[in-house]
């Protein structure tokens, strides 16, 4: 995930980079301080993924625009759900 915080709003906005450094860009409205970005990051995937926020976590890049996030489920839904947000935005 690309991570972009203060970003005036919540929003999936599709796939950037090129293979095999695509990442999926987001943007939320909260600002880099005290974990608020990364928390309304995960929020807004739980949400988009209809999951629990609990199934998803920040893996590596908590203080960085660039971040992999783990999500516990079904990995073939989980994909095919990215695959989706990632062509519908």
């Amino acid at each position: 995930m690309r991570l972009t915080p203060k970003g005036g709003r919540d929003a999936i906005e599709g796939w950037g980079g090129t293979d095999p450094d695509r990442h999926l860009n987001v943007r939320v409205r909260a600002a880099p301080q005290d974990g608020e970005a990364n928390a309304a990051l995960l929020a807004l995937l739980a949400k988009a993924l209809a999951m629990p926020k609990s199934s998803l976590q920040i893996a590596a890049g908590h203080k960085a625009r660039l971040k992999t996030v783990a999500a516990l489920g079904d990995t073939a839904r989980v994909a095919e759900r990215l695959k989706a947000l990632g062509e519908a935005s």
